[in-house]
């Protein structure tokens, strides 16, 4: 690994434009990760667009400022087409600099003879190789670019980088203060309606007895005091969730590792009135408890938690 791939990325600021919109360009050599960091960008709520003409990122601009608000973070994948690329390219950042718009510049590259395995391993060529050899296309990109490198507030070499390094750089140079390292939806759902298919793990409660049979609790719900005290004072139910809350620490890490900022967890009982609205809650707390250990204070971290009792009412 080289120096540069072991420095810490840091993070770069811009001041942001009229109406609080950042925009940041994604650009560099073609095969160095520009879709693997197009995608972070999006996982961190960025609205990305993907080869986008410089030509035309004024007005990329101009419609997240009419947005009232709801996209504030554009980030414009920008690659080479023409030899016309720089100049254009320069030309669209100096309007946007002019208007005060929160600017910044990525690059990505590799060495030369990465890069050819990288094609090669996609058996795909150059953009620019035209009827030459796949070395000669990067080289030409190589210096069509070499004003725009110099000119990137953020130089990033994918030479010795995996997928999962080079996410964890976009993370430590754009990710907010305050963005959790996972966004999980916790869903209570009833079996008999069906499974929700967007679940990536799903958490069987009907082990436990059903409070629908004990006349008292029928009426109510997993949301109630008493209907919680006796799902959650039945024989397994703590041993359970500990044992489950162990399950997702070690999920959660692992999700972490490979990049992935999302997770929905379904917890299922018959109905979805009782058992599974009580437990859902349960490991809601537990991960929320699991953000907080992960959040060091030093960047991004933490989960965020929502919960959602979907069948809940139904009945």
């Amino acid at each position: 690994m080289t120096a540069d791939a072991r420095r810490p990325t840091p993070q770069i600021a811009a001041a942001p434009a009229s109406g609080g919109l950042n925009l940041v360009v994604l650009t560099g050599l073609s095969g160095a990760g520009r879709s693997t960091a197009a995608k972070c960008l999006e996982d961190l709520g960025w609205f990305v667009v993907d080869n986008l003409p410089p030509a035309l990122l004024d007005t990329m601009v101009d419609l997240g400022l009419r947005s009232g608000g709801a996209i504030d973070k554009i980030a414009a994948v920008v690659d080479v087409r023409s030899r016309a690329f720089t100049s254009d390219l320069y030309g669209a950042l100096g309007v946007l600099r002019q208007r005060g718009v929160g600017l910044r510049i990525v690059f990505l590259e590799a060495a030369d003879d990465e890069l050819v395995r990288r094609f090669e391993n996609v058996r795909r060529p150059h953009p620019l190789q035209g009827e030459g050899r796949l070395v000669d296309g990067i080289a030409r990109e190589r210096e069509l670019l070499r004003e725009v490198r110099g000119a990137a507030d953020l130089v990033l070499d994918t030479t010795t980088l995996n997928v999962h390094e080079l996410r964890a750089k976009i993370v430590a140079a754009f990710a907010d203060e305050h963005q959790p390292a996972l966004r999980a939806a916790v869903v209570s759902f009833g079996y008999k309606y069906g499974l929700p298919v967007d679940a990536d793990l799903v958490v069987d409660c009907r082990f436990l007895p059903n409070p629908h049979w004990v006349e008292r609790l029928r009426p109510l719900t997993g949301r109630d005091e008493p209907v919680r005290e006796y799902v959650l004072a039945q024989p397994g139910a703590r041993e359970f969730l500990d044992a489950y809350e162990r399950v997702l620490a070690t999920l959660v890490t692992g999700y972490l590792h490979e990049g992935k900022r999302f997770l929905t967890l379904a917890v299922g009982c018959t109905g979805g009135k009782h058992r599974s609205v009580v437990v859902a809650e349960e490991l809601a707390e537990r991960l929320r408890r699991l953000g907080k250990r992960l959040d060091d204070g030093a960047g991004p971290g933490g989960i965020e938690v929502q919960v959602t009792h979907r069948d809940l009412g139904r009945e």
